[in-house]
């Protein structure tokens, strides 16, 4: 992480249960991104699970199964899209993202977004280490953190 940065401070979510949902197509980036993830989630006191999924393109609809269980308070999204000759960078990092935020807010899920899309895998694993960039740790405190409004909201609403 640069120095100049600070880390979103974990919200307070005690008993929060969260689902990892990994694209381990570059390996060495997704350990990275967990070890962060599994960090975050532990100084919260947040469970965690994970499943893994062929690729970025399939994170969102993962999620979209696991949230009709009604088991999980919130998600992370881990992966990694490194650009290409083509134009499959764009379509799987933007049809990604776009699936992601239907699902925020068509749904109300809490999820945490940590999909990387970099020009060259040393760029990845910059951004997913948990001593440099710590995508992964910042992806669970954002999804702890949308869990923590939304309990707020509904205790509000009561």
């Amino acid at each position: 992480m640069k120095k100049d940065q600070e880390k979103f401070p974990v919200a307070s979510v005690p008993g929060a249960r969260l689902l990892m949902v990994i694209s381990p197509y570059y390996t060495g980036v997704a350990d990275m991104m967990q070890r962060g993830a599994e960090a975050a989630s532990e100084e919260a006191q947040a469970t965690l699970d994970r499943v893994f999924v062929p690729g970025a393109f399939e994170i969102p609809a993962a999620i979209a199964h696991a949230a009709r269980t009604n088991l999980y308070d919130g998600f992370l999204a881990l992966g990694c899209v490194v650009r290409g000759e083509t134009s499959h960078y764009d379509y799987v990092c933007g049809e990604s993202a776009r699936g992601l935020m239907d699902l925020s807010i068509r749904d109300g899920l809490a999820i945490g977004y940590g999909i990387l899309t970099v020009n060259t895998l040393a760029q990845a694993e910059e951004r997913a280490d948990p001593k440099r960039g710590d995508k992964g740790g910042e992806s669970a405190r954002a999804a702890l953190a949308m869990i923590a409004l939304k309990r707020r909201f509904a205790e509000t609403s009561r």
